[in-house]
């Protein structure tokens, strides 16, 4: 009998390149090593080079990129990663030099997005990136950097299909694609308009990626979402309720993460579901406090939120992750890692990021330390007045309203248009609590009980 024996296939070997022409390129070349563990390619080697010139054929010197070439032979690499982002000419230059693709940063990042698409508009929202990235590469050695699921791209593979398609049907297809996202961004925004109906408050948990969304979320509402120690792990909203105490009811979101220099073509594609940010009451900014380029996380994810409107929104700053902070007096002689990868020097202590980042508060998802006082704090933005509440025009705060015996109609108004805290009659009257926006509070103002009225 025929023994058969399963023959594992060996991981890509990256071969990364990064350019010393920043402060942080510490940090930078740090994140794209991370970016490629979550693609489960192999590093082979990585280099950082410095460039006196870009010169157009490679990005830097010719003599420089012919080393890297050769090194690349040396160490059997698959494939070289950029931190930057070359041109197409560019990338086709350095894969006639090396035989080898060269795939960038942004193309890493696109196609961890789909390894990580589950829902049909994160699909439609990744293959439409996917298409308008490959648009100008359509010679470029596309190579399976991840393990797709079957049929993604097509029978052949995504490489053969993206190379056998000219750029009329590209077009063709990117026209498609946009097409369908507009009927599902309809869905979406018809689901947005009964839940403002409602009345109920959104609170978005925005944050860089590997921050610890998707366990805080977890920790507080008890849901069982993806959280992973790796980039990108939560890629398609969640939403869950939330009840922060009788009667006062969220909906917490969790949305995609951010990173630095995030690829324009997937900021296109991801608008609908980055907007939430925009529209939401409360942002809950979560902050991996463990991390040594924390300051430079924050600082992207502001980036990201004026860019996407958000910048006015009442936000919360959570720093996440202190069960991971080393006390002091552990020995500062250990070097600080994620897996194998090394993350430079240890974090700061929670009570110097606290003062780096004032009304932040510690918190641990894992231990459960800190939620008590974010949910305090929730319930002080929202419930007090000038908070800013997006679920209609404005926000009036908690109110309550003494209405006729005879006027229960407009108790009906405040269950429809606002969140009902409580409802009791005395002495022949209906009184309601409830938080109402401007417009629903201006309609009533009549029949709001003044605070030192018994």
């Amino acid at each position: 009998m025929v023994k058969v024996h399963e023959v594992q296939e060996r991981p890509k070997r990256a071969f990364l390149v990064s350019i010393a022409d920043k402060e942080d390129a510490g940090s930078v070349a740090r994140e794209l090593a991370g970016l490629v563990n979550t693609l489960g390619l192999e590093i082979a080697a990585q280099e950082t080079v410095t460039v006196r010139g870009r010169a157009p054929k490679f990005g830097m010197g010719t003599g420089k990129a012919q080393e890297l070439a050769d090194k690349a032979v040396e160490i059997e690499a698959d494939l070289f990663v950029f931190d930057w982002n070359p041109s197409p000419s560019q990338q086709r230059n350095w894969e006639t030099l090396s035989g080898i693709p060269a795939v960038d940063r942004q193309e890493l990042i696109i196609r961890i997005f789909a390894d990580r698409a589950v829902t049909r508009e994160a699909e439609l929202q990744v293959r439409l990136a996917e298409l308008n990235y490959s648009l100008p590469r359509l010679s470029h050695k596309y190579i399976d950097l991840s393990r797709q699921r079957g049929g993604r791209y097509g029978n052949k593979g995504a490489g053969e299909t993206r190379l056998e398609t000219d750029r009329r049907q590209v077009e063709q297809r990117i026209h498609r694609l946009e097409q369908e996202l507009e009927e599902v961004r309809r869905q979406r925004m018809v689901r947005r308009s009964r839940r403002e109906r409602q009345g109920i408050p959104l609170c978005a948990l925005v944050g860089y990626t590997n921050a610890g969304k998707s366990s805080l979320m977890n920790a507080l509402t008890g849901a069982n979402l993806l959280a992973e120690d790796k980039l990108f792990a939560t890629l398609d909203a969640a939403s869950r309720r939330y009840e922060l105490r009788k009667g006062l009811t969220v909906l917490l979101v969790d949305t995609v993460g951010f990173i630095r220099r995030l690829p324009h073509t997937l900021i296109k594609a991801f608008h609908s579901t980055l907007e939430e940010a925009s529209l939401a009451d409360i942002l809950i900014n979560v902050v991996d406090a463990s991390d040594p380029d924390a300051e430079t996380f924050y600082e992207t994810t502001i980036v990201v939120l004026n860019e996407l409107g958000a910048g006015k929104v009442p936000m919360i700053t959570v720093l996440n992750k202190i069960d991971r902070i080393p006390s002091p007096g552990t020995s500062a002689g250990v070097c600080f890692q994620q897996g194998s990868l090394d993350r430079g020097s240890p974090p700061e202590q929670p009570e110097a990021l606290m003062r780096r980042y004032p009304g932040s508060i510690p918190v641990s998802a894992l231990d459960r330390r800190g939620l008590e006082e974010l949910t305090a704090r929730m319930e002080e933005l929202l419930t007090g007045d000038g908070a800013g509440f997006a679920g209609g025009a404005g926000f009036a705060g908690v109110r309550r309203f003494r209405f006729p015996p005879d006027r229960t109609d407009l108790a009906s108004l405040l269950h429809r248009s606002a969140q009902v805290l409580s409802e009791t009659y005395e002495n022949d009257t209906i009184v309601v609590e409830a938080r109402v926006d401007e417009k629903t509070g201006g309609q009533l103002r009549e029949y709001v009980i003044v605070s030192n009225e018994k």
